[in-house]
């Protein structure tokens, strides 16, 4: 996009405020913008303009972009050049209760922000840098503060894990559809292909559904595993509950009767949200819970918060 061909004014739906005042509260970011307000500038011409670390350029320019008030391109060379969008923005503030939220609203939580906890040998938690917390096999790592850092846990046969996630919607303000999504397997010694679980999901004490994982798998490296990780589990499957006015669904799914009112949702409640194998199911195989920076996908637990348009 030429300086000659950028728009005069961009503007901005109230859904994101939030985004653009986020992408514009950074010094280096009004910097990067006012580098471009001439002309356009390859990554290593602004790092040298401003006297900024490429990386540091780089990550800035991508936060500009997801908001659209940069755009780029390939140069002649494969560097990438920058150039501003627009010479000034109009931001519609909301008029009424919710407009400024987006339609889907994301909670993430590490794996070891969890609340309660019941679990039972084979048990064992470790970070990123495949250091245990505590001892494994100990149920007692579970209570230790390290268990925050955890990239991986793990018990066998019956248990759950319980987190409090924040509502951060504001009183008024109706949720049409929850979401929660995890990676997890079973849990076996070493692992096992053929090693299915029934891992069940609660909200508020209701049941959303039960996911039977096939196995604890670990037939391969998992793609974000870190290669000194030699203790058999690799990675789970990418699992997700939804919970919308007409009843719950697992992966798509139908899973259970229970609907959004049915969860008694409250703005200053927290959410209470229960990964469990159950004492009384028929695949009674434990459960691998994996975060970020292990398995095949890089996040946490992520509960959805979902509008529908209205």
């Amino acid at each position: 996009m030429s300086n000659e061909s950028r728009q005069d004014l961009l503007r901005f739906p109230s859904t994101r405020i939030v985004d653009v005042a986020k992408a514009l509260s950074g010094d280096v970011r009004v910097r990067i913008l006012e580098a471009l307000g001439e002309k356009p500038m390859s990554i290593s011409q602004l790092a040298e303009a401003l006297g900024v670390a490429q990386p540091t350029i780089s990550i800035n320019v991508q936060i500009l972009e997801n908001v659209d008030l940069v755009s780029s391109a390939l140069g002649a060379n494969r560097e990438k050049i920058c150039t501003a969008t627009c010479r000034s923005i109009q931001l519609d503030l909301p008029v009424k209760l919710g407009e400024g939220l987006h339609r889907t609203e994301e909670l993430h939580m590490p794996i070891g922000m969890f609340s309660h906890c019941s679990v039972q040998p084979t048990c064992g938690i470790v970070t990123k840098e495949c250091v245990h917390v505590g001892s494994v096999d100990d149920p007692r790592s579970f209570y230790m503060p390290e268990r925050f850092e955890a990239s991986l846990l793990w018990f066998s046969g019956a248990g759950y894990v319980e987190y409090y996630f924040a509502n951060p919607m504001p009183p008024g303000v109706t949720i049409d559809e929850l979401g929660f999504s995890a990676e997890l397997c079973a849990e076996a010694s070493s692992f096992q292909m053929d090693w299915p679980s029934d891992i069940s999901l609660y909200i508020n004490d209701r049941l959303i559904g039960t996911y039977t994982s096939p196995g604890d798998l670990g037939d391969r490296k998992g793609k974000l595993t870190p290669d000194k990780w030699r203790s058999g589990t690799e990675y789970g499957e990418l699992t997700e509950w939804r919970v919308t006015g007409e009843g719950s669904r697992v992966n798509g799914a139908a899973s259970s009767p229970t609907t959004i009112d049915a969860l008694g949702l409250q703005y200053n409640k927290p959410i209470r949200v229960r990964l469990e194998v159950r004492e009384d199911a028929v695949n009674r195989r434990g459960l691998n819970l994996f975060g970020s920076d292990f398995g095949d996908h890089r996040q946490d637990l992520v509960l959805s918060f979902i509008r529908y348009a209205e």
